[in-house]
């Protein structure tokens, strides 16, 4: 028992006690109450010589007049007290504003993004820029080698045949390697300094769909982590990043971009 219960169990105990003590005074005290009726008869005994007392005509007239009285003392009769019932028509209302309690949420539910979905990649052919960046300065770094790699196809007249893709290779806690690639159909007649030509990932991959600024992918990234802890899944060293709105162009609040996690 905590002291919040045992401190109103003494109060319960008490107030009992202080009852008790009140009905012993009150029994106490009612017995002087019979000595009174004694002295009572007493005192009619030298009253009866009077035959004054004897008219008790009235008497009998008394309750014709008492019975009136029966009325409650504001003049309303007593037919208008059953009248306050009618308030429990009220009540219905209320049941009729239970049912605006639909579904709504489902809407909701159906416009969310497939999160921690299965998904294989295919290797393609890309153009790729490799470089390190520093996270205070992680979205600035990438969209530049993206400007340099889409001035060269542009350039070359070599067009891009899908989403340009940002894969990590190496991470830590001031910064992070990456490669920048662009997939395209062909090979370029030459490649400019520090571009090299290569192959997307491939491989069963979990997919995760980030929408808004770069700089809030924290929050995505620590749900994926959350969910491979829930599904003990182990994921391996990279990532891959699928810009599905064109960073370059785009608002960055308004970007779309899809985190593809190998799997081993």
């Amino acid at each position: 028992m905590n002291c919040a219960a045992f401190s109103r169990y003494a109060a319960l105990a008490l107030l009992a006690t202080a009852m008790s003590g009140s009905l012993c005074v009150a029994f106490a005290q009612s017995p002087p109450a019979t000595p009174p009726a004694a002295t009572s008869p007493a005192t009619p005994a030298p009253t009866p010589p009077p035959t004054t007392a004897t008219p008790p005509s009235p008497v009998p007239e008394t309750p014709a007049a008492i019975a009136p009285p029966a009325k409650p003392a504001d003049g309303t009769p007593a037919a208008q007290a059953p009248a306050t019932p009618p308030p429990a028509a009220s009540p219905p209302p209320a049941a009729a504003q239970t049912p605006p309690a639909t579904p709504v949420p489902a809407a909701k539910a159906q416009n969310s993004d497939p999160f921690g979905e299965e998904q294989t990649l295919t290797s393609r052919k890309v153009i790729m820029v490799k470089g390190t960046a520093n996270w205070d300065t992680a979205f600035e770094t990438l969209t530049g080698s993206l400007k340099t790699l889409t001035a060269f196809i542009d350039k070359q007249s070599i067009k891009s045949v899908a989403n340009v893709l940002i894969v990590y290779t190496s991470t830590d806690d001031t910064g992070f390697s990456y490669q920048a690639e662009i997939p395209v159909d062909q090979d370029p007649k030459n490649l400019a300094k520090g571009m090299s030509m290569g192959s997307s990932p491939q491989g069963k991959t979990l997919k995760f769909v980030h929408r808004g600024s770069y700089d809030n992918m924290d929050n995505t990234y620590e749900a994926i982590t959350n969910h491979l802890d829930d599904k003990k899944l182990e994921a391996r060293d990279t990532f891959i990043e699928e810009y599905v709105t064109d960073p370059l162009k785009t608002a960055e609040d308004k970007l779309i971009i899809n985190v593809f996690v190998p799997l081993k």
